[in-house]
């Protein structure tokens, strides 16, 4: 496309020219240094993305209002950058982190998210204007969540905003649509900072020794682990053969425990009480006459659940039941649960009342 530009606009092109290839490398290193810093904080981003300004786009820009333009450093988002957050606390996470890398101009830097029309949800960006030491160009940084950016990209595609006379009716349902998007970016925000209090609460409720207060999910059941509450009598049987203890994921056994019936983390302790010495004499079967120098840090958790299945009666079945939790169906499951029924029969925690 031809453009219309007078000298002054030509020198600022020209600038732009010049500079191309160090914009586009200090584009990647801002970009770089942002995926860094939101790593390291352990801060989890929807995207990032990051333009140099085109020269036809530019060219467009200084045709329109290349008069307010003295140089090319007055125009501020030859580089541009956005940062799509997943939730809307997080956009001030990211904000905080771009204020500690980067020099912010305040003045020229927009909120947006403080534009009150009831049709600006996916306008509601933060937009710093930055600079690094010894650089003369200063690069826009957007920040905005994943919901508005969605919004404002099917804005653009339906031509909202663009200029042209938006019959009413249609008006009126991409504003209520737009209220109720705001609506979920808040309230997923919400549920996400009530779900991190229940977490605080519950690993406080464990480390407290309140077991039985405590209801078996997940985040529970994590915590528990935390506190390595199988340690104990894996080392008791690591000792039987001077063996070193193989950490696995213990988190399996929620669905077994769960299965057998424990409602409460209080349960699975009581179960470790009255079958931790079952499931010792389980594992010296196992491997008393075995040279076997590496056990498995599940060795604990499986032989308390076959001790308490056993002595509860429900002998081959359940423990191939445990087996298909945690290995999922497989012949091979019910001959484990046979070998090991059988050899537990004779040992002297069946036979205690």
């Amino acid at each position: 496309m031809d453009r219309h530009l007078d000298p002054h606009c030509e020198v600022i092109l020209e600038e732009y020219r010049a500079n191309l290839p160090r914009f586009r490398e200090l584009a990647k290193v801002i970009y770089d240094d942002l995926r860094s810093t939101f790593e390291k904080a352990g801060l989890l981003v929807a995207a990032i993305e990051y333009r140099v300004k085109t020269e036809e786009s530019l060219a467009g820009k200084l045709e329109l209002k290349g008069g307010k333009y003295r140089s090319l450093a007055d125009i501020t988002d030859i580089i541009g950058l956005r940062v799509i957050t997943f939730y809307v606390d997080d956009v001030d996470k990211v904000a905080s982190a771009v204020e500690r890398l980067f020099n912010v101009d305040w003045e020229n830097s927009v909120d947006k998210r403080k534009i009150h029309e009831i049709d600006s949800f996916g306008y509601l960006s933060l937009h710093y204007i930055c600079s690094l030491p010894d650089f003369p160009y200063r690069f826009e940084i957007q920040m905005r969540t994943v919901l508005q950016h969605a919004w404002a990209n099917m804005n653009h595609d339906t031509g909202y905003k663009s200029g042209v006379e938006v019959p009413r009716e249609y008006l009126r349902s991409m504003s209520r649509l737009a209220g109720m998007l705001e609506l979920v970016d808040e309230q997923f925000s919400q549920i996400r900072n009530e779900l991190t209090d229940y977490r605080r609460r519950v690993r406080a409720l464990v480390a407290s020794g309140n077991l039985s207060d405590v209801p078996l999910d997940g985040d529970t059941f994590r915590s528990f682990l935390e506190l390595e509450p199988f340690a104990p009598l894996n080392r008791r049987i690591a000792s039987v053969n001077q063996a070193e203890i193989q950490e696995v994921s213990l988190m399996p056994f929620l669905g077994v425990f769960k299965a057998l019936g424990c409602h409460t983390i209080g349960d699975i302790s009581e179960m470790m009480k009255t079958c931790s010495e079952g499931a010792y004499q389980i594992a010296c079967y196992q491997i008393g006459l075995t040279d076997l120098d590496i056990i498995s840090s599940s060795l604990a958790p499986q032989d308390i659940c076959i001790a308490y299945l056993l002595k509860s009666g429900a002998g081959r079945a359940g423990i191939r039941h445990m087996f298909d939790i945690l290995n999922g169906p497989s012949g091979s499951n019910d001959t484990m649960a046979a070998i090991l029924a059988e050899q537990a029969a004779s040992l002297p925690f069946m036979n205690q009342k």
